[in-house]
């Protein structure tokens, strides 16, 4: 199973029904900064999640679709919203919204989608019980991505622990992967027992994909990322790779050298490239590879509940995808 076929396929199938929901209606430049960033497609892993995740328990797909569409609301939603507080100025090739048009209309185009997307999950054909899960699911992710933001905010410019990293890529990046592919098995009428299966899943593909994520802002090829290689140590970012070295680096002028990059935009492509050296050496880089790679293991072990499909061959394509990617 190639997972990015599929993804292909998906993100194709996923174009008009994502379309469909966002009517003309003034005012317009409010309802155009709504559609700029679901109607400009993607990967869409996470309404593929849903679409498979109910695939994969036996269910329609077309009754998951509407669901697929709204996760994709709010993904864009926390997007709009993220790239303000930012800062950022592009994404998938085009100006960002709050660039494009501005902060308030960006802010409110996110709100949109966000309402939008339950009013979406508020139509869905399901039996009133798995409706009040997939509601539970998807709230409670929303909840946490909110939480998550907050904790990335305060950990900028901080040295965190290995721990309050993973909390914080646990409810930036796990949970609505999570809420898309439990809420896609309710919609295919899945049992408790299934659910929290996938649930499980999901929580440690989102967990795997962004140590990947991070790992490749270190060793990957800036050329194919679109990301300047070493910048997230300019930045301040703590990884999991950052937060290895500074528990484990013990010789002292390798330390304050690592420590003179960190959070140091005016540090040199040569003083980055000795941090990431010294990363290097330590053995943080291969740590935190290993770490994402035990997570995507760990995954791929709680979709032995399911029989075998062409989905549940997908959402195992999928967590393998997630840490041998090269974007």
């Amino acid at each position: 199973m190639d997972a990015k076929e599929y993804l292909k396929k998906t993100s194709a199938l996923m174009d008009g029904p994502i379309k469909t929901y966002i009517p003309d209606e003034e005012p317009m430049r409010l309802i155009e900064a709504s559609r700029q960033y679901p109607y400009a497609g993607g990967k869409r892993m996470r309404p593929a999640m849903v679409l498979a995740a109910c695939g994969a328990v036996g269910g329609d797909k077309t009754k998951a679709m509407p669901l697929a569409a709204a996760i994709e609301y709010i993904h864009n939603f926390t997007l709009i919203h993220d790239d303000y507080m930012d800062g950022d100025d592009m994404r998938r090739g085009m100006k960002t919204i709050h660039v494009a048009y501005d902060m308030p209309t960006s802010i409110l185009a996110g709100d949109a989608l966000f309402a939008k997307a339950f009013q979406i999950i508020a139509e869905l054909d399901v039996p009133s019980d798995k409706m009040r899960e997939i509601l539970k699911f998807v709230s409670k992710a929303v909840w946490d991505l909110a939480r998550g933001q907050q904790f990335d905010i305060e950990n900028e410019h901080k040295l965190v622990s290995e721990e309050r990293y993973t909390e914080t890529i646990f409810l930036k990046t796990s949970v609505l992967f999570a809420a898309a592919a439990a809420g896609g098995a309710l919609c295919g009428g899945a049992d408790e027992k299934t659910v929290d299966a996938i649930n499980k899943y999901a929580l440690d593909m989102g967990l795997g994909f962004q140590m990947f994520d991070d790992y490749l802002g270190v060793a990957g090829d800036s050329s194919k990322t679109g990301k300047s290689v070493g910048n997230d140590l300019r930045k301040g970012k703590c990884t999991l790779m950052v937060t290895y070295t500074l528990e484990n680096l013990k010789d002292e002028a390798k330390l304050a050298k690592f420590k003179s990059v960190l959070n140091n935009m005016e540090a040199t492509d040569a003083e980055v490239r000795e941090a990431m050296e010294i990363m290097r050496e330590i053995g943080a880089i291969a740590y935190n590879k290993k770490a994402a790679e035990d997570k995507i293991a760990s995954a791929k072990a709680y979709l032995d509940i399911l029989p075998p499909s062409e989905d549940k061959d997908f959402m195992i394509a999928l967590a393998d995808y997630a840490i041998n990617r090269d974007v």
